[in-house]
């Protein structure tokens, strides 16, 4: 197929990678020429360029640019499609997307690979990114089935576990494994620094080792996405923030009480519960 992508990002980029190790011819746009030239040169494409004239002759149109451009670069975009191409999205957020979106575009299916890594960019742009996770489309009572058929053809090969559900069950559940975790490991990082003592936080900071690594990560990531994020999920987001306030202030509770036997029991269930969300 002939695949554009729209946005030469870390997630764009490695789309690019493997489906053109997948046989697909890979076409993609961004806003910068360097952007696009790095992309050629690390071979994410075939050719790329800033204008979406390119898309021309697309069957798969891949949106990857930030949420809050999105619905501007797709009514840019489709004066320059076939009405047969479909388009899909990449975005963390998915009722807003297809709100917007579908009424653009017949064949738009939202979808979300929930891959990533804390870097930003076609150099962060990596091979098999996606192996191994989960690939959410949303379509709606409206989607085209062949459209939703289609997309899955192009990317079932890059060994991801398709999930579909409502956009807005989507945005609910990722509420609480992606986009709180966020929030909570960003204010890890700030509680941190508040600090006082510049001794102790420097030796803090020399003592730091996998447990902090690991646990601030996705506090450290990408500040325009965090907000995006909030932003465009706000809703969820803040009702998942009210759940995990009340769980941090009971084991506050507990500690300050000296109340041992009760936060083991919680601290055993947790710990039960955690490879669930790792299957």
């Amino acid at each position: 197929m002939n695949i554009g992508i729209v946005g030469l990002g870390l997630i764009g980029g490695s789309l690019g990678l493997d489906l053109r190790s997948h046989g697909h011819q890979v076409f993609g746009v961004s806003r910068k020429e360097e952007t696009c030239q790095r992309a050629i040169a690390r071979g994410a494409v075939d050719d790329a360029s800033t204008s979406l004239t390119l898309m021309k002759n697309t069957d798969v149109v891949f949106i990857c640019t930030p949420l809050g451009v999105m619905q501007a670069t797709v009514e840019e975009l489709i004066p320059h499609l076939s009405e047969d191409t479909v388009l899909t999205d990449v975005g963390s957020v998915k009722g807003w997307v297809v709100e917007a979106i579908a009424p653009l575009w017949a064949n738009f299916v939202g979808g979300h690979p929930m891959a990533g890594t804390a870097d930003s960019g076609i150099e962060a742009a990596l091979r098999d990114l996606f192996v191994g996770t989960p690939y959410v489309l949303t379509p709606t009572e409206t989607t085209p089935t062949r459209a939703t058929q289609r997309v899955e053809e192009v990317v079932r090969p890059l060994q991801v576990q398709i999930y579909h559900c409502h956009p807005h069950d989507h945005d609910r559940a990722v509420a609480w494994i992606s986009h709180l975790p966020v929030v909570v490991s960003a204010s890890l990082i700030a509680a941190c620094m508040g600090e006082t003592n510049s001794t102790i936080l420097e030796l803090a900071q020399a003592l730091a080792s996998s447990g902090f690594r690991d646990t601030s990560r996705v506090g450290g990531g990408n500040p325009e996405l965090g907000v995006m994020m909030a932003s465009y999920n706000r809703a969820a987001l803040v009702r998942s923030l009210h759940s995990y306030q009340g769980a941090l202030n009971q084991m506050i509770t507990w500690i300050e009480q000296e109340d041992w036997a009760t936060l083991e029991v919680a601290l055993k269930r947790i710990q039960a519960a955690r490879p669930q969300f790792l299957r």
